[in-house]
């Protein structure tokens, strides 16, 4: 049964996590709360790892969970439970969709999930930022919100963000080695940001 129960869970997030690899972490989010196979630190730990590595988060995270859930059996019915709805969806969709592309009533229902996509992609970075920048429990009031805060993760955030965008400031526009730091692949600012994390224990 848990076979079943690995496909079932990961091929509602797949049906309906519109909008890409993002969109599926509130749904990843609802089956940690409601199963326990893996924590909110784990799914974060993995968020960062599918950055690094080939593959959509949703992908990664089904196989990673299947796999510590019930071994290989597990990884296999979990991604395929994940990408089943998705290939189903777009056999039919390839079949349909040009001839009613131009009806207005589809060019509103795609106009109309829009917002719904965006607003899952939204409420995934919020989650992630939860977690990555506050103590587990910090947001049981305001006043531990606020000594919960991971000050060093702050931190580091800031400052990865300004050297990811110091290219695109105008007074800095001129300078050669500001922009190309501001280009280099996101995963070298991943990577750096693993090792400030072994040296200074982040998270520990």
């Amino acid at each position: 049964m848990i076979y079943l129960r690995l496909f079932y869970e990961f091929a509602k997030a797949g049906l309906f996590a519109i909008g890409g690899g993002l969109a599926t972490l509130p749904f990843l989010q609802d089956i940690s709360a409601r199963t326990g196979w893996y924590s909110a630190d784990q799914l974060a730990d993995m968020i960062a790892v599918s950055e690094c590595t080939p593959g959509p988060i949703g992908v990664n995270m089904s196989t990673y969970t299947g796999f510590t859930v019930a071994g290989i059996p597990g990884a296999l019915c979990a991604t395929l439970g994940l990408i089943f709805p998705s290939i189903i969806i777009i056999i039919i969709v390839a079949k349909i969709l040009k001839a009613f592309q131009d009806n207005k009533y589809v060019q509103s229902a795609f106009y109309g999930l829009r917002p719904a996509s965006t607003g899952l992609i939204a409420a995934a970075c919020l989650g992630v930022a939860k977690i990555a920048l506050f103590d587990t429990g910090a947001f049981e009031s305001v006043k531990t919100a606020f000594s919960g805060i991971r000050w060093e993760a702050v931190i580091l955030a800031a400052a990865l963000w300004l050297l990811m965008n110091l290219g695109t400031f105008k007074k800095l526009k001129g300078n050669k080695v500001l922009a190309k730091i501001s280009k280099l692949h996101p995963v070298v600012f991943l990577a750096v940001s693993a090792v400030v994390g072994i040296i200074f224990s982040f998270g520990v």
